[in-house]
């Protein structure tokens, strides 16, 4: 139930704002213009001679000390709205199905109201088994949200682990937004201590640098989503909410910005070579080939989110299809390396091309300059 402080129409704006962030995405173009996830830039080296039967490959893989059936996870998308439940129950019933985690969308709304925490509970309604990972903003455990808000976060869909999401971009463009990140390192690194569960910190769009990652991993997170540039655009976004808000200086930055951020397979190169903890690769996938990809570069797990929304949107039978073609094209992708298991494919050879192999070799040479 809210607390005094939480009037009813605090509630409604971010009933609406979560509202948006489902309908923006799925009846706007709010994809990345004039950048991609840099994934087209990796060229896995195909194999002749695989020596192995497609039906004997196994893409299971264990992350967190969880078993997954592939490497996949629905990433946080959305709840805090009556449209969220639909949404959230049928993607809780694929991972349950599946195999896969599930990551929620932001849960603050669910500690404000009771009604609102449903949207999100769903999931583990429809998903005893799986592997759900709830989800907090780095902004808000700047404000002040509690150790034991987190743990209610946890509670609420009886989480795996629990995710707190870095959108500095987002929060400045929002026309609601709280861009204050002074002390967010500490919170995480109290939330990484005191927390009952894994600490998983993402991004949502933008991408983690190898400064970043380094600080979070000395923080005592235990994985990192580096959630890169080339997919959906937040700032985009919250560029069209500032427009219908008539907020004409949030619209300007959120067109300038629109596809600001690290690249996917850039974010999650820089570190893989950067870190030790698993890394989660997510950022504009859309396919099981760019999954494989992932895996190659060094991703423990890749995650998506628009495609899965999209599906789900639509019809359980759409979205359950969908995951049937992901699973077919990651297989393939191992079949066509030689691949007969995940860790196989991670020792898979590959080629960096075009942009991404200059931004490589550039850094590499400025690290080896110093």
């Amino acid at each position: 139930m809210p607390d005094a402080s939480d009037l009813p129409a605090d509630i409604e704006i971010i009933k609406q704002r979560k509202k948006d962030g489902i309908e923006i995405p799925l009846q706007k173009n709010v994809q990345a213009r004039a950048t991609s996830n840099y994934l087209e830039h990796v060229r896995l080296v195909h194999n002749a001679l695989p020596e192995i039967d497609y039906d004997d490959i196994d893409t299971s893989t264990t992350f967190l000390g969880h078993r997954f059936s592939a490497p996949i996870i629905i990433d946080s998308m959305t709840g805090g709205t009556p449209e969220a439940t639909i949404i959230n129950g049928r993607l809780g019933e694929l991972a349950e199905k599946y195999g896969f985690g599930m990551g929620l969308g932001s849960q603050r709304a669910g500690l404000k109201s009771s009604d609102l925490a449903e949207t999100y509970s769903i999931a583990r309604k429809n998903a005893p088994h799986a592997f759900l990972i709830a989800n907090i903003g780095g902004a808000q455990l700047a404000k002040g949200l509690s150790i034991d808000d987190a743990r209610k976060i946890v509670q609420m869909v009886k989480a795996n682990a629990i995710a707190v999401h870095l959108n500095p971009l987002q929060e400045l463009v929002q026309p609601e937004g709280e861009p204050r990140y002074r002390g967010v390192l500490k919170k995480i690194a109290e939330l990484a201590k005191e927390v009952q569960v894994p600490v998983i910190v993402k991004e949502v769009g933008s991408g983690i640098s190898r400064e970043v990652a380094i600080r979070l991993e000395m923080a005592g997170v235990s994985a990192i989503n580096v959630a890169g540039a080339g997919g959906t655009s937040w700032a985009a976004v919250e560029k069209l909410r500032a427009e219908s808000a008539r907020n004409g200086p949030k619209s300007h930055l959120g067109d300038m910005f629109w596809d600001w951020g690290i690249p996917t397979a850039q974010s999650l190169l820089e570190v893989a070579r950067s870190v030790k903890i698993p890394i989660i690769a997510s950022g504009g996938l859309r396919s099981g080939l760019e999954v494989a990809k992932c895996i190659v570069l060094g991703a423990s797990m890749a995650a998506m989110a628009y495609p899965f929304l999209r599906r789900a949107s639509e019809s359980r039978e759409s979205l359950f299809a969908f995951a049937d073609t992901i699973l077919s094209e990651l297989k393939s992708s191992m079949f066509l390396t030689g691949s007969g298991s995940i860790a196989a494919l991670r020792s898979s050879r590959y080629i960096l091309t075009g942009a991404l192999a200059q931004e490589v070799a550039t850094n590499e040479g400025r690290q080896h300059s110093r």
